[in-house]
Order: C-alpha cells, then sequence, then structure tokens
C-alpha cells in the first residue's frame, strides 16, 4: 500500500513539474522585444521590483495591442492607423483593408483582438466607430480580418453594428475578450446620451455576445424579448473601456467610467442592470446631482467603486510567473491620474490597491502578452511599455 501512494505522489509531482515547465516554454517561446540592457532604474512596489521598459516613441493616441504569434505587434492609433512592430520596430504605420472610420473625439480605430485560434484560423478582431448616413453620426462596430503579409487586411467581415447611430463624439466602448468557448463579449458606451443604458432596444450603454462569427447565440438573456436587441448581455453601463475574462473561472469583470466620481469595477453576469444612471456614486461635472440613490432593488453594486474618478482605460489579468507576487491582480490603466492600478482580489473583492508606473503617461491600454510580460500604451505621450520584472533569475551581484 505504502509503494503505491510512493507512486501516485511521484506520478502527481510530475505531472504538475511538467505543467509548470509547459507554461514557462509557452511564456518564452516567442521574442517581441529585446531583453532591456539596463536595470539600474528599479522601481520597488509592495510585491514586485521592475523596471520601466520604454520600447516604441512618438506613437498617437495608441488605444490597443495585439501580438501575434510570430514576434509581431499590432498596434491600432484612434486616428485609424494600424501599425506592425517588427523585431522590436516599428515596420510599417499605414496597414490597409481597414474599414470607413470616422475619427470624431472619443471615436476612430479602437481595439484589436486576437481570435483564440489565430493560428488556426487567422482572425483578428477591431472595434470601431463606424459612420451613418447622417453626416458627422457614428456608432461603435465590430470587423474581423486577416492580415496578408505585412501590409494588408483581407477577408473583412463587418460581424457587429451598434445602433442608433449617434452625433456625439464620446462614449463609444470598447473592448473585446473572447472565452474560449466561441463567444465573443463586447462593450458599447452610451454615446453621451442617459436614455441609453436602461433602454434594451438600443445596444449603447452595454455589454453584449456574439459568436466569434458574429451570429447571435441563442441562450443570450433577452433573446426571446421582441423589443429588445438580441445580442445584450448585461446593461446599465456608461462607457465601458476595460473588459477582462478570467478563464479560471469564467468571471467577466468590466470597469467603466463614471461623470465625475463613480467609476466602477463590476463582475458582469448575464442579465443584470447596472444601474446607470438611476444609481450611481457620482455627480455631474459641474457639481449638480445626478440621483442621490446609490442603491435599488433589481440593480447590481459595483465590486469597487473610485471617487474620485481615475478615469479607468485597458484592463489585464496578471496570470505570468514572471509576477510571482501579481498572480490574480487586475491592471487597471488611468488615464487622469497616469499610472496604472495593481487591484488584489479575494473571494470576489478589492483588498488591496497600489499605483504602478506612475506619472508616465495616460495609460489607454494593458497586455500580458504569450511572452509572459506586461506591456501598457500610454498617451501623452504616445509609448509603448513593458514592466520588466526584476526577479533573482535576471539579476545578476552587477546589476
Amino acid at each position: 500500500m505504502i509503494k503505491v501512494l510512493h507512486i501516485l505522489l511521484l506520478s502527481i509531482l510530475t505531472m504538475l513539474i511538467g505543467c509548470q515547465v509547459s507554461q514557462q516554454v509557452q511564456e518564452e517561446k516567442v521574442v517581441y522585444f529585446e531583453e532591456p540592457t539596463d536595470l539600474s532604474a528599479v522601481v520597488s512596489s509592495a510585491k514586485q521590483d521592475y523596471v520601466i521598459d520604454t520600447l516604441i516613441e512618438d506613437l498617437m493616441n495608441p488605444w490597443g495591442i495585439a501580438f501575434l504569434p510570430n514576434g509581431s505587434v499590432l498596434i491600432t492609433e484612434r486616428s485609424g492607423k494600424l501599425l506592425l512592430v517588427k523585431d522590436g520596430k516599428i515596420a510599417n504605420d499605414s496597414i490597409y483593408g481597414l474599414p470607413e472610420i470616422l475619427a470624431k473625439g472619443q471615436g476612430g480605430l479602437l481595439d484589436i483582438r486576437l481570435h483564440p485560434q489565430y493560428e488556426e484560423n487567422g482572425w483578428i478582431y477591431f472595434s470601431y466607430s463606424s459612420p451613418g448616413e447622417e453626416e458627422g453620426s457614428s456608432n461603435t462596430a465590430i470587423m474581423r480580418a486577416k492580415l496578408q503579409g505585412d501590409s494588408l487586411l483581407v477577408n473583412q467581415e463587418k460581424l457587429f453594428q451598434a445602433l442608433p447611430y449617434s452625433t456625439k463624439g464620446h462614449h463609444f466602448g470598447d473592448r473585446i475578450q473572447f472565452d474560449g468557448k466561441g463567444f465573443m463579449y463586447f462593450t458599447v458606451g452610451d454615446r453621451g446620451d442617459r436614455s441609453n443604458p436602461q433602454n434594451l432596444s438600443v445596444h449603447s450603454g452595454k455589454v453584449l455576445r456574439l459568436h466569434d462569427d458574429g451570429k447571435i447565440p441563442q441562450d443570450n438573456p433577452f433573446v426571446n424579448v421582441d423589443t429588445a436587441m438580441h445580442e445584450i448581455y448585461s446593461y446599465g453601463h456608461r462607457n465601458p473601456q476595460g473588459l477582462v475574462l478570467n478563464t479560471t473561472d469564467g468571471t467577466i469583470w468590466e470597469h467603466e467610467h463614471g461623470p465625475r466620481g463613480g467609476d466602477e469595477l463590476n463582475i458582469i453576469e448575464a442579465g443584470k442592470n447596472y444601474g446607470w444612471p438611476v444609481i450611481t456614486y457620482g455627480i455631474n461635472y459641474d457639481s449638480t446631482i445626478i440621483t442621490t440613490d446609490t442603491v435599488m432593488a433589481g440593480m447590481e453594486q459595483p465590486i469597487t467603486f473610485w471617487r474620485p474618478s481615475i478615469a479607468p482605460c485597458g484592463m489585464a489579468l496578471a496570470n505570468s510567473d514572471k509576477y510571482p507576487n501579481w498572480k490574480g491582480n487586475l491592471l487597471v490603466g488611468s488615464l487622469k491620474f497616469r499610472y496604472l492600478n495593481r487591484v488584489e482580489i479575494e473571494n470576489g473583492k478589492v483588498v488591496n490597491q497600489e499605483k504602478l508606473i506612475d506619472q508616465i503617461g495616460r495609460v489607454r491600454a494593458v497586455e500580458e502578452a504569450p511572452d509572459g510580460y506586461i506591456y501598457a500604451a500610454l498617451e501623452s505621450p504616445g509609448m509603448i511599455v513593458r514592466l520588466y520584472p526584476i526577479n533573482e533569475e535576471n539579476t545578476t551581484p552587477e546589476q
């Protein structure tokens, strides 16, 4: 009996070691940027030392980042440009084949995301502000396409168009996430119209869900409601610019801009109402009251809210072994205060927050790449930085 238990324990230990080695190989199989040569300017945070490694500069409002398995990187600029980075440098700043984009106000070319099976199917997904028939009108759209060579998008398919169009230039959303089960989640802001988030007959002010080919899932919460947009997954949102899916437990994390105060971090569930503008922890920009209600039956409470507003944008979930003490933390960009916010979560609750890369720039996007490193896209100034971890394995007494 003891011998059998011993063999069983050895088998389990071997399997665990194999899984760990497999994850490390997966993280290190592709190189996007060379290792930094100067590790002298170490930032000591509460749980992880790191160096801010500036990789690309002179960008104009970078909005989304996608890391290709061949070592190249795609970057969207809100003006409507799609850039290709190869061997650590911009190789093409004008990839052709994008749809018509109305770059107005907060609109333009926004998020970019690879299909989970990109290596098999080559699909790249984009969110952007698509113009309507009325001059100056637009709303958020989703397109997918394939990259041919280093300069051309082909096989374009427009999968979604948010309605109604609006001539306002703000609150488009939009972030895209896949769950690995064939579903695509994405966000559309309220377009500056407070009647939209509680109105199920419009897309604005919602988190939406489609199959990865653009078809509407038959188990979406409002698919059998004739007066509702069937793509809706949750509603009552203001301007969601952060969306992360935790593949370990299936939770969908979302953050959104409040007005003056009241930025929210939420866990998204099917069919739930997140309250805007009926309940909020914020006020109008002119200090007038929107509502005195912060709680109401049938409306969800945020996991946490920020007051004053941090203007959250972009979000990633840290999973890499390169940042062992950040595992399971959310990394949330702040536009207003120009830092990356590390959010510790325990049992679905926020237990601690810490500022990272403070005062470097307005953090627009955050990604944990296949190489295991955390990257951030900043604006004012426009650049891509890497949080290069300082651990025992990459430091020597000489450094």
